[in-house]
């Protein structure tokens, strides 16, 4: 699975979801996967360096 079908999974979950506890678990796991898909199309463009500054 990819991180774009994993993202999408997580929206059509939290769509469906009506507990609010679990609402909030697939929010921060959703939030932390479009992160990790930000750095990754950063590190793809070049906008940041993919290596440790030390």
């Amino acid at each position: 699975m990819t991180i774009e079908e994993h993202i999408e999974e997580l929206r059509a979950e939290l769509n469906n979801m009506l507990d609010a506890a679990e609402r909030r678990e697939i929010e921060a796991e959703l939030q932390l996967a479009q992160a990790d898909l930000a750095v990754m199309l950063a590190e793809q463009e070049g906008v940041i360096e993919v290596e440790p500054p030390f």
